[in-house]
């Protein structure tokens, strides 16, 4: 068993290069104490949800979805034996997480592609702005991410020789007006990109009318050499006023042109679609059985249910069987969703030169088929089914399951002796800012997420804890403060637009009588409702703080905005 050093006695050095991520002390870098820091010794994370309980997978088999929590807008590629998959991170950083697979099953994340302020810097952006659906391919040794940065530049690409990276800085993209960017390496050489765009002539003919164009690329100049063309209006039948047709991906097979479309919006109603053509600017032909994903239309009181289900993209293997990666959520009691969208995966069949997701307007099951591919034995931490997840801050460099919000533009934290250390800064989880928070995923409905801490806050200004966050006005947080009496005390803080016109308000606190400990808190999680305990020694049983309260605030529904519940380590000098 490791020793721990505790906050006291902490004296270590700090980087003074720009913010990147927190990584172990450099020798050469300034001195510094650390006492007013929030000292982090272990995160745990176990997820235990009911749907799996009653599982029986083999080797066989897999389970759904592939990536749990917030991991949306899934795209994908093959290069030769391995596959790439990149999802939406919108605010968060580093931006753009990157997944490594030889059997589609088990995803070991890589990298992630933005992760230098020059690449991407989101600013004071409202949490559901910055990246939006990327498309990532390979051509000629290349890998290329294109994307839309809507707290920004706008449509980019970047390109990498690694997929671990390094990745280019953006080449802007000015004349790709609209979101949701594709590129497609033809046969003969050119390279188009498609993308979701305002109706034509900018003249909405109902709410929600949108269009895809396509326009080519030139790889040398990097820039693109023709004005955008139409090749879809609306969506599929203009009759029946269609909309946000958007996510398109061009793919080609035996002489046809595929666009594989988003529809119906990324809520209750989402789609998949697909069109086809002999030239890659059409006209494109509906698919008369589309959608070929939907789950709209089902029982909504189905067993172990998924919906929402869109925005796919398709992977050929190399025996030439074809899959799908797609999003869902796992809602419960209804449209509530607080994990966001997460990563599906289906096999693809094709029928008369068309394709479909196989079970696409069926209920997506929890457990399929695997794909045929030899499966990897390599050891991974899990990404799906139940799992748990601790981690100790052993490591040189923090773990990329770590999420920041916003880029930062100063160090604020460190590893050293095993304990994360996190400066507790002006900025503060209600405001729009980098403040000071290392977050995870939550990737289940049924879950703990608890922390053993240290902090000394020396006013009634500072905090430090642990929140369950969706946004700056829908967060759940417990932790360490100073009450008005200058008692130490652990607290429970509930935000919500829908709540106390907004404000955050003290839902629970206990004093700490013994200040010198360190502090231990749990967020339990069971579908709607939130549980919080603490306790001041590792063998103490958990003590209840509340129980049950209503999670809802943290619902896509209610808080609003693209992003699932993070669970992460905040800290605070003006908390309050």
């Amino acid at each position: 068993m490791k020793r721990k050093t505790g906050l006291k006695i902490v004296t270590a050095v700090i980087l003074m290069s720009a913010f990147s991520s927190c990584k172990k002390i450099s020798q050469k870098s300034q001195s510094v104490v650390y006492s007013d820091y929030a000292s982090f010794d272990w995160f745990d994370y176990r997820g235990n949800d009911d749907a799996y309980q009653n599982l029986t997978k083999s080797d066989v088999d897999y389970l759904n979805p592939v990536l749990a929590g917030f991991y949306p807008d899934p795209t994908i590629c093959r290069v030769e034996e391995k596959f790439y998959l990149v999802n939406s991170s919108f605010c968060y950083f580093p931006g753009l997480p990157i997944f490594e697979s030889t059997d589609l099953v088990h995803w070991k994340q890589i990298g992630n592609i933005i992760d230098r302020r020059e690449q991407a810097d989101f600013g004071n952006s409202r949490l559901s702005g910055g990246m939006y659906a990327p498309t990532i391919r390979y051509n000629k040794g290349r890998f290329y991410v294109i994307c839309t940065n809507v707290s920004g530049v706008g449509n980019f690409i970047v390109t990498a020789k690694n997929p671990a990276g390094p990745w280019s800085n953006p080449i802007v993209l000015p004349d790709v007006n609209g979101i949701d960017p594709d590129i497609f390496f033809d046969e003969d050489g050119k390279v188009y990109i498609t993308h979701n765009g305002p109706p034509p002539n900018n003249i909405s003919l109902h709410d929600g009318h949108r269009a895809i164009y396509m326009l080519e690329y030139d790889l040398e100049k990097q820039k693109t050499t023709t004005s955008p063309k139409l090749v879809i209006n609306g969506g599929t039948d203009m009759s029946k006023k269609p909309v946000w047709i958007e996510g398109p991906h061009v793919i080609k097979k035996n002489g046809f042109y595929y666009l594989l479309c988003a529809q119906g919006g990324t809520g209750f109603n989402h789609s998949e679609v697909i069109f086809r053509s002999k030239n890659i600017y059409g006209p494109y032909e509906s698919y008369v059985n589309n959608p070929i994903l939907t789950q709209t239309p089902l029982d909504p009181n189905r067993k172990n249910l998924v919906s929402t289900t869109g925005h796919a993209d398709f992977v050929e293997l190399p025996n030439g069987d074809w899959w799908s990666v797609f999003l869902g959520c796992r809602p419960y009691e209804g449209d509530f969703y607080n994990m966001g969208r997460e990563t599906f995966m289906m096999p693809v069949e094709w029928k008369n030169d068309w394709p479909e997701i196989v079970g696409g307007n069926e209920p997506i099951p929890m457990i399929h088929k695997r794909p045929n591919l030899p499966l990897s034995k390599e050891k991974i931490e899990p990404l799906n089914g139940n799992f748990v997840s601790k981690d100790d801050f052993d490591s040189s460099k923090l773990d990329l399951k770590w999420s920041f919000i916003r880029t930062p533009k100063e160090k604020w934290c460190d590893l050293i002796n095993g304990n994360l250390l996190i400066k507790p800064r002006p900025e503060s989880i209600h405001a729009e800012t980098n403040f000071s928070f290392i977050g995870r995923r939550q990737q289940h409905l049924k879950f703990e997420a608890s922390v053993k801490f240290e902090f000394n806050p020396k006013d009634n200004l500072q905090v430090a804890g642990l929140t369950a966050f969706q946004n700056e006005k829908h967060y759940f947080l417990i932790g360490k403060r100073m009450n008005a009496d200058h008692k130490l005390e652990v607290f429970v803080e509930r935000t919500a637009d829908k709540i106390n016109n907004g404000k955050s308000e003290i839902i629970a606190k206990k004093e700490l009588l013994d200040s010198g400990k360190p502090l231990f808190v749990k967020i339990e999680g069971n579908g709607r409702w939130y549980s919080f305990y603490y306790k001041t020694t590792e063998k103490q049983d958990w003590i209840l703080l509340i129980k049950d309260v209503d999670g809802v605030i943290l619902s896509t529904k209610e808080a609003g905005g693209f992003v699932g519940t993070y669970l992460g380590m905040y800290a605070s000098s003006e908390h309050f």
